[in-house]
């Protein structure tokens, strides 16, 4: 999974991610530039998933 593919339908995904994990809110899935890492850890904590389960789980969208 590389930037380009997170970037190219983000919006997509996020409505998705916010269907299946209502806990998630606007402010979790903020993805900037830069900062890919910082908004998996933030998934990472709040859905108590690895960084792999996570990969998984929104390449799979």
């Amino acid at each position: 999974m590389n930037l380009k593919e997170i970037k190219g339908n983000w919006n997509e995904q996020k409505g998705i991610l916010k269907q299946k994990f209502a806990t998630l809110t606007d402010n979790d899935l903020l993805f900037e530039e830069g900062k890919k890492e910082e908004m998996m850890g933030r998934l990472q904590i709040k859905l108590g998933k690895t960084k792999e389960e996570l990969k998984k789980i929104i390449t799979s969208l």
